[in-house]
């Protein structure tokens, strides 16, 4: 019996007799078997960042530095938080005002239950109306300068009130008749026996009036 002999240069079916003539995808003698990449060997995709390497993206401040620019408004707050502005003058005054009576009466006992005057007592009536009257109204010229005025009619009705309270320990008679149905007595009496340490110290409260406004601010 004879077989059949193949035409030369005919190629091995490599798939048991499925042509390879006019298919694209099938492997020729020596291909490599498929390693499940479709498209053939490209370089891998990136992980984590799909842009590629970039600096990564800032968290937390939208307007923080970007790739070497300077942020706007300094990198920081947009604005600083604004101090509060206090319109102090009026209320500057009124403190010396208060101040000024409070002190006044204070002084005025002081010399009344001594029965003598010493200048410590005035400077401390200046400092104190000086003092809240900055530490509540703000360091305004006008502020300060009500201070002292206040302050020399505090040490003035001060020596009145002590005045009168001597007077009336004397007279064995009310404070309130002295100081409020005589007191043009009181006044006449202060006149005739006033000195120089006595205007002196009605300037060194006016002066201590400055010194403890500068003290509160």
């Amino acid at each position: 019996m004879s077989q059949p002999v193949q035409p030369p240069n005919q190629p091995q079916q490599p798939y048991g007799g499925r042509p390879a003539d006019g298919n694209p995808y099938a492997a020729g003698p020596g291909a490599a078997a498929p390693t499940g990449n479709p498209y053939g060997d490209q370089p891998p995709a990136p992980t984590g960042n799909p842009y590629g390497d970039q600096p990564p993206a800032s968290t937390g401040n939208p307007f923080g530095n970007q790739q070497g620019r300077p942020a706007p408004f300094g990198g920081g707050a947009p604005f600083a938080p604004a101090s509060p502005v206090r319109n102090g003058l009026a209320l500057g005054v009124l403190v010396a005002f208060g101040a000024a009576i409070v002190a006044s009466v204070l002084y005025g006992v002081l010399l009344g239950s001594i029965e003598r005057e010493f200048g410590y007592a005035a400077i401390g009536v200046g400092f104190l109306v000086g003092f809240a009257a900055a530490k509540l109204g703000g360091a305004n010229p006008v502020t300060i300068a009500a201070a002292a005025v206040f302050s020399v009619g505090a040490v003035y009705f001060g020596q009145l009130i002590g005045y009168a309270m001597v007077v009336a320990d004397a007279a064995q008679v009310s404070f309130s008749e002295v100081f409020l149905d005589h007191f043009d007595t009181v006044t006449r009496v202060w006149k005739e026996d006033a000195d120089f340490m006595r205007y002196l110290f009605i300037a060194l409260g006016a002066i201590a009036a400055i010194g403890g406004a500068k003290k509160a601010n």
